[in-house]
């Protein structure tokens, strides 16, 4: 398996993989703008075919009129199909895209939403990668579950 930047090409396969696993889906639109506005950021894993079998996309969140908040990064959405989990591939996709925000962007905290009931990803973002729970957003999904958002400081280098 290989793991590499997203290309824009990449987004069907990274659609894909979405809409396999995931309530949550995104128009074209979205995926490619991600992929060509922070190049940086969104990963995808190919299986030994060429397939994408994983991705992660992120971003930096868009300046607010309040120029002193801080650069943050977040992460829109990461999924690795059911039959490469638990081979630590998502926690190498997050890795890649934190160390890029902190490096490339300087951002200093990386941010997610995820429901509640995700327990897997719950335990990925807290127990493996040191997010905490920062606040709850209530009714936050289209089906009415509520979210997570879920915050990580991030170590900027010099």
């Amino acid at each position: 398996m290989d793991i590499r930047l997203a290309r824009a090409e990449d987004f069907v396969g990274m659609q894909q993989a979405n809409l396999v696993n995931l309530p949550e889906n995104y128009h074209i639109r979205l995926w490619i703008y991600h992929i060509v506005t922070w190049p940086q950021l969104s990963y995808v894993v190919e299986d030994f075919k060429g397939r994408i079998i994983g991705y992660v996309l992120a971003k930096i969140e868009e300046e607010s009129e309040d120029k002193t908040a801080d650069i943050h990064g977040h992460i829109n959405s990461i999924s690795v199909l059911r039959g490469y989990r638990r081979l630590g591939l998502a926690k190498k996709l997050m890795l890649l895209s934190q160390e890029a925000m902190a490096s490339v962007y300087k951002a200093q905290y990386v941010s997610l939403h995820v429901r509640e009931t995700n327990k897997a990803a719950i335990g990925l973002y807290r127990d493996t990668l040191g997010f905490e729970v920062a606040d709850v957003e209530k009714g936050y999904y289209a089906d009415g579950e509520d979210a997570y958002m879920m915050r990580l400081n991030l170590e900027s280098e010099p």
